[in-house]
């Protein structure tokens, strides 16, 4: 790099932004998807989960085509491929539970890709309700850990948060 091309440094640094961003917005997609999964429409007023993802989209300035791109995918309209949201519950390195919510158009795919991360980080998949249930005891239990095995846990959370198809990452670590 010569030092005196001024688009060169801002292409590079776009770049970077962009990719940001993408990722940024395709997960708030799935959240919408999501959303109007869960509460039966597209529209925004009878929808207050989808309110409420119209609302964070709009908080990061996601383009309203993007947003009525999202809802018309979740309503079928799009290209004929269904996504559906699938949650995975598993067990960490010393017995921290989490919850893993994807919305995914492979199965197959997104379960490979979560496996291949917990065994990798000494991890397993837990059956239904083997997490899922802490989160309706009030309080949480909460796994209180030393720094540095906190350090282990806390990197195998945003590991999976950074997978494409993954919207949510719960965890009982304190």
């Amino acid at each position: 790099m010569s030092g005196h091309s001024k688009w060169s440094t801002i292409k590079h640094q776009k770049a970077i932004e962009d990719n940001r961003r993408s990722s940024v917005f395709t997960k708030i997609a799935k959240k919408i998807h999501i959303a109007v999964k869960k509460g039966g429409s597209g529209q925004i007023d009878a929808n207050p989960y989808l309110r409420t993802a119209v609302d964070e989209a709009r908080s990061v300035n996601m383009p309203m085509e993007n947003i009525k791109r999202a809802v018309d995918k979740a309503l079928g309209a799009g290209n004929g491929e269904s996504s559906e949201e699938v949650t995975y519950e598993a067990y960490g390195p010393f017995g921290v539970g989490i919850l893993i919510t994807a919305v995914t158009d492979n199965r197959n795919r997104t379960s490979g890709e979560i496996k291949n991360i917990l065994d990798k980080h000494e991890a397993k998949l837990g059956g239904p309700g083997s997490v899922s249930y802490m989160k309706l005891i009030n309080p949480v239990p909460r796994i209180a850990l030393v720094e540095e095995d906190s350090g282990k846990v806390r990197g195998l959370l945003e590991l999976l948060s950074e997978l494409d198809d993954v919207v949510d990452v719960w965890s009982n670590l304190e």
